[in-house]
């Protein structure tokens, strides 16, 4: 496959995965989380798709397309783990949280993905879900929509 197809697949697999989701969610209190905003447009479906909810957006800079800038209010810049540090502070409960970090070098994402999780799994409100392109650790993951090629992208619910 190539990259192009390779990304068509990525693409098709966040739209159905994130619809998914929202759907999933409708009923689950709380707020919505984009980690990895880059460009802003994982962020952008959320924002038009997600019932009006809040959505915390963390990321290292801000890079992202104009139209994608998130309210200042929400906005975390800096390491995801202090960031989801402040979160739990303030005491932010996430229905739906969308984990995009990455650099694209598995092994590294991975064990990134498995640090972070201890920071991200407690934020979870009961019911709400995690919607990730790294495996998450210390929460149930579950079959997401059946149109999603298996291990492409990985969903968890946190119990409750």
């Amino acid at each position: 496959m190539s990259r192009l197809e390779s990304m068509r697949r990525r693409l098709t697999a966040q739209i159905d995965g994130l619809n998914w989701a929202l759907d999933q969610v409708a009923d689950i209190p709380g707020d919505m989380l984009e980690l990895g905003l880059g460009n802003g447009r994982t962020y952008d479906h959320m924002r038009e798709y997600g019932d009006d909810r809040r959505i915390w957006v963390i990321d290292r800079q801000l890079n992202c397309h104009p139209s994608c800038v998130p309210p200042e209010d929400s906005y975390l810049e800096g390491e995801a783990d202090a960031m989801m540090q402040a979160l739990a502070d303030r005491g932010a409960k996430i229905a739906l949280a969308h984990y995009e970090l990455g650099i694209g070098i598995r092994e590294q994402d991975e064990k990134e993905a498995e640090k972070l999780s201890e920071y991200l799994v407690p934020l979870i409100a009961p019911g709400g879900l995690i919607v990730s392109q790294q495996p998450i650790v210390g929460i149930p993951e579950i079959d997401g929509p059946d149109t999603i090629a298996e291990g492409r992208y990985l969903f968890y619910r946190q119990p409750g």
